[in-house]
């Protein structure tokens, strides 16, 4: 339902930044997108080179001869403490980076690389005193404590992020160091949105473990909620692909399952729209 280069209302519009998860690319978010576009927000969704699965720029460098980045990705980033650690180190710098061009643009100025036009009145669509963020699994955990160290940031939805480091060592029963927003709370809205089948799952203690230290803060504003009879990859694009793989015979049951959980689209899409609909605008909804 989207059009490319389609000219912005010059309106003032709160902002959304999406970071999706884990070697994903920010097109698998295209539905939330749209939803929450059509509701009056400016949304912005971010790939982050070396980490989601492609990421084509607009020409090469000195210290880049392809102007297409893969991902560096093999596994699961938990099981690497480090590369988890660089991961959301990296992606919160993109989305502060990205902020600070949104900044350029909302100016009169064009941050795009390569000096392509931009759609008509953008800049002017921009209310940057309203800006959230929203993001799956690692991009829940990098909007989370992005929202803790930058007061730029108004608001923020972790879609089934860790708000935990991985153990050093796995398999001492040694829990992972918190993150700060998880360690000392936030003054500002944080939702916390998951799915039973991947919180209920054996192995998913450290989620539960910081995400309940995240909410025991006094005097927080964070809210959780859930998605019933849903799995991981139900707040992304395959709530709606994979049961229409399944359909056609080109996915199983249990790896449908597995990925978006039994719970049907018709059901799980607007269930996952409104939480984060309803949750954006009552939190950005105020100008002063």
């Amino acid at each position: 339902h989207a059009h490319p280069g389609a000219p912005a209302q010059p309106v003032r519009r709160p902002v959304l930044l999406y970071s999706p998860g884990g070697g994903d690319p920010r097109t698998l978010g295209t539905g939330l997108a749209e939803e929450l576009a059509s509701h009056g927000h400016v949304v912005v969704s971010v790939d982050h080179p070396g980490d989601a699965g492609e990421v084509d720029f607009p020409g090469t460098t000195p210290y880049r001869a392809d102007p297409v980045r893969t991902t560096v990705l093999r596994d699961d980033p938990r099981r690497d403490p480090a590369r988890f650690r660089t991961l959301i180190d990296t992606r919160i710098a993109d989305l502060r980076f990205v902020r600070d061009q949104l900044a350029v643009l909302a100016a009169g100025g064009s941050p795009d690389a390569a000096g392509r036009a931009l759609p008509e009145h953008l800049g002017r669509a921009l209310d940057l005193r309203r800006v959230g963020l929203y993001g799956h699994s690692a991009g829940g955990t990098a909007v989370a404590e992005a929202l803790y160290e930058d007061r730029r940031f108004a608001a923020a939805a972790n879609l089934e992020g860790y708000l935990d480091h991985p153990p050093e060592r796995p398999g001492t029963g040694r829990a992972g160091e918190l993150y700060p927003v998880a360690r000392y709370g936030t003054d500002r809205p944080l939702l916390l949105l998951g799915s039973a089948e991947f919180i209920g799952a054996r192995g998913r203690r450290e989620l539960e473990r910081s995400w309940s230290a995240m909410l025991a803060h006094p005097r927080g504003r964070t809210c959780r909620r859930q998605i019933d009879r849903a799995a991981h990859w139900v707040f992304t694009d395959y709530a709606a692909l994979a049961p229409a793989l399944q359909a056609a015979g080109l996915m199983s049951a249990a790896d449908r399952n597995a990925l978006t959980g039994p719970v049907g689209p018709a059901r799980a899409v607007p269930e996952v729209r409104h939480h984060l609909r309803a949750f954006f605008t009552r939190q950005l909804s105020r100008t002063e």
